[in-house]
């Protein structure tokens, strides 16, 4: 697909890009390759190709979400700047 002049133009617009008038003829060499690419990425098969669902892969399993005490309170504690018994002692932010 060609890009011109005019169609980099009303792209920075639409964009809201300020784009100086030397630098278009090079965004339209630019935008040509990339949508150049793009072209050839939709002649590939992808014919019994799943689509991705996540950047995760599937065999990396989040552990599962539950709700528990911490169950050792000097292990979550050990960082606490300030401590009493077993609670984060914090700054009192309400008058």
């Amino acid at each position: 697909m060609s890009v011109d002049e005019t169609t980099v133009r009303r792209v920075a617009r639409l964009a809201r890009i300020a784009v100086a008038d030397h630098e278009v003829p090079k965004l339209a060499t630019e935008l040509a390759a990339i949508l150049a690419f793009v072209e050839e990425l939709s002649e590939l098969n992808v014919e019994g190709v799943p689509p991705m669902t996540s950047v995760i892969p599937t065999a990396l399993t989040l552990r599962e979400d539950v709700v528990n005490d911490g169950e050792d309170a000097e292990k979550v504690l050990a960082n606490a700047p300030a401590r009493e018994a077993d609670f984060f002692v914090v700054p009192k932010v309400v008058e």
